[in-house]
């Protein structure tokens, strides 16, 4: 997808406005999986949350290519509306984001308190996507897809960090939703020359990008039923597809109730908070700990914004519900 010269300039940009995150072996998260697990902390990011990466390098572009721009319409569960709201009232433009009914009541909060003029609508993910894009037409507003080059580059920076930091990693779970995160680890590694193996994580509630990769084409699903919400997605992004159905090894799909036993391990190996997307490549790695065995292995915590009352429910040894 990109050069190694082009996801280091999409890397100064991003450092200009946040330090690169930290990748910690933790010695009790290896011990409990036998094998040396690297987690890559993207949950201590300014919106604790990867995406705000690709937002700060989508808004300079659009700055640049687009400077008649008055704002911006993008659709999300919260953590890329984080970033497009944070990123976009900096440079001094409008931020409509819309998300679907019933929400992360603090993911909301959030997106307000970075700028955003928030619009509930619809009850899932790609419906909420389809009134941004109504609604940018109808405002004369830059509508900001899930997917988008400008948007990947910056999210490429993170498996730019870690591979530097960390070459021998032998694999690398990156969890799925619209792909950009996938697809700027692939970008990154090859970029790099390096032969590390990714395996994507989706929920078994939603399934569309594996099933995609299997069925070598786009696949959408009637629902997307889990409390993960970052990889809630019932429509794959067929640019996404076009990448992550090439550079991963494999997809493989993991249950609600393995998610919360990650988030669960993650705080008491590591004393982060993960939420369900953020805790879906560790959800993997530990069904997939015999096989892993002995190597150096690679997860994404991509994000940390949890919200208190499913944090409650999973530290009592619960599973939230969707």
């Amino acid at each position: 997808m990109f050069t190694l010269d082009d996801i280091e300039a999409a890397a100064t940009t991003v450092h200009a406005r946040m330090p690169p995150t930290p990748q910690y072996a933790w010695p009790a998260l290896s011990a409990r999986l036998g094998c040396e697990v690297v987690v890559k902390h993207e949950n201590h990011t300014p919106t604790g949350s990867f995406k705000v990466r690709g937002a700060l390098t989508f808004i300079d572009w659009l700055r640049r290519a687009h400077p008649e721009a008055k704002g911006i319409a993008t659709a999300t569960r919260g953590n890329h509306g984080q970033g497009q709201a944070m990123a976009a009232t900096a440079a001094g433009l409008r931020a409509v984001v819309v998300v679907p009914k019933g929400n992360s009541v603090e993911k909301n909060a959030a997106m307000r308190a970075f700028g955003a003029e928030l619009i509930e609508y619809g009850e899932d993910f790609d419906t909420a996507r389809e009134e941004a894009l109504r609604i940018a037409k109808a405002e004369g507003l830059f509508f900001v897809p899930p997917f988008h080059p400008a948007l990947v580059s910056g999210v490429a920076t993170y498996g730019l960090e870690l591979f530097r930091a960390r070459p021998d990693i032998h694999t690398l779970y990156v969890p799925i939703g619209c792909g950009s995160g996938i697809c700027g680890c692939i970008a990154a590694r090859d970029a790099l020359g390096l032969s590390t193996r990714i395996v994507g994580v989706v929920s078994e509630g939603a399934q569309a990008a594996k099933l995609s990769a299997e069925a070598g084409r786009p696949v959408e699903t009637e629902t997307a039923r889990t409390f993960a919400d970052g990889i809630a997605v019932r429509v794959p992004v067929p640019e996404a597809l076009a990448v992550y159905s090439v550079g991963a090894e494999r997809i493989v799909a993991v249950s609600d109730a393995e998610v919360a036993e990650a988030i669960r391990v993650f705080y008491r190996d590591t004393h982060n908070l993960a939420e369900g997307a953020g805790a879906a490549g560790l959800a993997a790695l530990m069904a997939e700990r015999e096989a892993m065995a002995g190597r150096t292995v690679g997860v994404v915590l991509c994000g940390g914004n949890i919200d208190g009352d499913r944090m409650a429910v999973v530290l009592g040894g619960g599973v939230p519900t969707p």
